[in-house]
This record gives structure tokens, sequence and C-alpha cells, in this order.
């Protein structure tokens, strides 16, 4: 039975927030939201619902308003279903230069999806635009699932994707 809203979150997802609070003093609690909201996503299929948001601010005895801000100001953070694997271009200057909108166009055309979109089999989502993934000198890059891949030639976005279950 589930008296709190928080009560909702995993015994791992409070477990990590815990190890978190611990690294601040007891009024720095919002330090821990980016990492309570990855936690979070990261085991509800990639996506955040409002009840896990509330169930944060409840957990954390923050308004609920300061997590949503959060979630949806962030681009790693998703608030609607998407596929299982998260893929991320830079289109930022140095990976532009570079050639990040051949890439893009790319992906596009390999997985027959638009970004901000997710492949109809639910494998894939492209993310509508990744303004900077801080690795301009390994410029063209690309994150999938939080996993770094730079100095891309289309060939290598091609071994990438299809390395993936």
């Amino acid at each position: 039975m589930i008296t709190r809203k928080s009560d909702l979150l995993s015994v791992h997802v409070r477990a990590e927030i815990n190890r978190w609070l611990e690294r601040y003093p007891p009024d720095q609690k919002r330090s821990v939201v980016l990492t309570a909201l990855r936690e979070a996503q990261h085991e509800n299929s990639g996506y955040l619902t409002t009840d896990l948001i509330d169930a944060i601010a409840d957990y954390l005895e923050m308004p609920a308003i300061a997590i949503y801000e959060v979630a949806s100001f962030y681009s790693m953070f998703e608030l609607q279903p998407v596929g299982r694997h998260n893929i991320a271009v830079c289109t930022n200057i140095s990976c532009m230069l570079r050639g990040s909108d051949n890439i893009l166009k790319h992906i596009e055309k390999k997985l027959g999806i638009r970004s901000g979109t997710s492949t109809l089999d639910g494998k894939f989502y492209l993310k509508r635009e990744e303004e900077c993934l801080a690795a301009c000198c390994g410029a063209p890059m690309m994150q999938v699932d939080h996993i770094y891949y730079e100095n891309l030639t289309l060939e290598r976005v091609d071994q990438v994707l299809d390395s993936l279950e």
C-alpha cells in the first residue's frame, strides 16, 4: 500500500538518492535533483512520469515545481515514452563544422525516422537537437545511451547502431 508519493521510488533509486544526499549539507537537497531524476528515468524505460517527479519531490521534501523545472529544462530528461536506445547527435558549432548535419541526416535515413521521434519497433529514439555534449575536441560526436562516440564517420555510426540489441 502506498502511503507517501515517495513510496513509488524503488529501493535502488532511494539508495542512490541517499548516497548523494550524504555528500551535501542537509539544507542542500537541491544538489541531488539531477541524480534523482536520472535514476528514476533509467528505471522507467527512459522517461519520467508526473508520478515519479512528484515522488522525487516528496522524497526530497521539496516543492514539486522545483523538480518539474529541472526535469523540463534539461535535455537529458524525457517526459514521454521513447525508444530503448537514446541517440543524441551534437549540433553545436564544433560538431556542425565537422559534419554533424550529415551524421544526423544519415541516422534519420538509416532508421527511417525524424529527429524527435522513435522507431516503430521502439528500439531507437533520436533526440530533437542536442546543443552541446561537451566533447568539442572529438567532433563530430554523438551519445548513445549515455556513451560518447567521437570523431564519427558514417561508417562508424552504422557500426554503433548495428551493434545495439
